[in-house]
């Protein structure tokens, strides 16, 4: 027997000649008792086979709403999508009732979540939740599934994985637990996968384990991936482009050397400058002065003026910056981006 959800190309219009997966002016919003909280304001990226989108941010500028929105799993009420299209293979899933929507989620688009702890079932063995995803979507016996467990157990490299199916998340260290969400999230070889903090509260040793694997993992099977993080130290060495939100807007996007080596946006230059280094030591640590807007009162024209130093009169009014080409394959949400550059 097999269950209709692992039937996900039967899902009209797939291109396969389309980008894997392509946001389209997303809006998404929480109403509240305290008034209409604007998390996401018109984010739209692209992702390709193969290619890592790291998506950069200060906590609450809308990076893991957004993931939540492409995979659906959005809690309405109160958060609603306003505006805006998620399309994988030129299909927008935002359309698609909830029955075909679950054959794309887990399937073809997975998810790693930031806390491993409270997203396990802690009463289930870690062996009996990966088994469930094999029971479930491809109709295995119990003994097919358990073994098939096994396996990504071991690819994901748990010392002794046979032997450690049957242990419950509490048994496992913060690494282990976060190699067997990934186990999970490839448990049914997904195009996309999305990892949102993958590393968060793992100590730089292990998050160095953590990145390599997901990046080995990713060669080996062509995925695409974005990698959800506020650290811009963990993507240096795995990413293809970055795109930097702010106030739930792109603020900037390129390919990764070209950010590191010359920002475009006041805030990604902030950003940058704020990253200890060795070679400064002793000299006092830039900062971004003052704090990311409240999403209930965004403030008029650019959401960082407040807080930057480049900032003039244009950037105080509506409408916010459009996107503008600074350069190839790079666009910056500032009017004076060219100032930014040093041009």
């Amino acid at each position: 027997m097999t269950d209709i959800t692992a039937q996900v190309d039967v899902l009209p219009g797939l291109d396969p000649r389309a980008p894997l997966l392509q946001i389209n002016d997303l809006h998404v919003e929480f109403r509240t008792r305290d008034g209409v909280a604007k998390a996401v304001n018109g984010a739209s990226f692209v992702l390709n086979p193969g290619e890592t989108l790291a998506i950069l941010g200060e906590s609450g500028c809308g990076k893991s709403v957004t993931a939540q929105a492409v995979m659906g799993i959005l809690e309405s009420p109160p958060g609603y999508i306003t505006r805006g299209e998620v399309r994988y293979r030129g299909v927008d899933l935002l359309k698609l009732p909830e029955r075909q929507r679950r054959k794309v989620r887990a399937n073809k688009i997975a998810m790693i979540f930031q806390d491993a702890l409270s997203a396990l079932n802690p009463v289930y063995s870690v062996g009996f939740q990966l088994a469930e995803l094999f029971r479930v979507h491809r109709g295995m016996s119990r003994g097919d599934a358990k073994n098939r467990a096994i396996e990504l157990l071991d690819q994901v490299r748990i010392p002794g994985a046979r032997s450690r199916v049957g242990d419950y998340p509490h048994q496992f260290s913060g690494g282990m637990r976060q190699r067997v969400m990934i186990a999970m999230a490839l448990a049914l070889d997904p195009e996309v996968l999305i990892a949102d903090e993958p590393t968060t509260a793992l100590d730089v040793t292990v998050q160095a384990q953590i990145m390599g694997l997901l990046a080995e993992l990713q060669r080996e099977r062509n995925m695409g991936l974005i990698l959800i993080t506020h650290d811009m130290g963990v993507v240096a060495d795995v990413a293809d482009r970055i795109s930097v939100m702010y106030a739930g807007r792109v603020v900037e996007e390129a390919p990764v050397y070209d950010i590191y080596a010359r920002p475009g946006h006041p805030y990604t230059r902030a950003l940058l400058e704020s990253i200890p280094r060795l070679d400064l030591k002793g000299q006092q640590l830039s900062v971004i002065h003052g704090l990311p807007p409240t999403l209930t009162d965004i403030p008029a024209g650019c959401a960082f003026h407040p807080r930057c130093r480049y900032a003039k009169d244009p950037c105080r009014q509506d409408p916010a910056p459009p996107a503008y080409s600074i350069a190839p394959h790079r666009t910056a949400r500032c009017h004076f981006s060219r100032e930014v550059l040093g041009e």
